[in-house]
């Protein structure tokens, strides 16, 4: 069975300056997610870890995946974490072998405060309607699920 060649994604004028507006975006994320961190005395990676934590306890191979980094930052992480009383490791119910890393309650509080502070994005979303933020979600959600998709059919 023969497979066609994908299309390449489009790289016409709208394209381009979709991209760098939202690489505009992440710039100004990333620039104030770090800075709320540091005001919580986290590094930027510990916050990431915390919010990744909101899911539910999981493995910190999976932890390390989803973060694009290697296990053993996480491992240095999460025992910064943990001696911050922010997480704790626990045996997984189904495989005693792996270690769960889950957030305690003062980490879910640290993460919620943090989330409370994070306003670069409340702003501009408000010069948008509540029918245009819709959309604007929708279309955030269609493309990061077409992206996860991509990524599942290329592994």
């Amino acid at each position: 069975m023969e497979t066609q060649p994908v299309a390449p994604p489009p790289t016409d004028a709208i394209t381009r300056e979709v991209v760098d507006l939202m690489a505009g975006l992440v710039a100004l994320f990333h620039r104030e997610y770090e800075e709320a961190a540091a005001a919580r005395s986290l590094t930027g990676a510990q916050a990431k870890v915390l919010a990744l934590l909101r899911r539910g306890p999981m493995p910190m191979r999976h932890i390390a995946q989803t973060l694009s980094c290697e296990p053993s930052n996480i491992t240095g992480i999460v025992d910064r974490l943990e001696s911050r009383d922010f997480v704790s490791r626990q045996a997984d119910p189904q495989d005693r072998r792996v270690k769960l890393v889950a957030a305690t309650d003062a980490g879910r509080q640290a993460t919620e405060e943090l989330r409370e502070s994070l306003n670069f994005a409340r702003e501009p979303l408000a010069a948008l309607s509540e029918e245009e933020r819709l959309v604007l979600r929708d279309l955030l959600r269609r493309m990061l699920e077409g992206a996860a998709l991509e990524a599942t059919t290329t592994d």
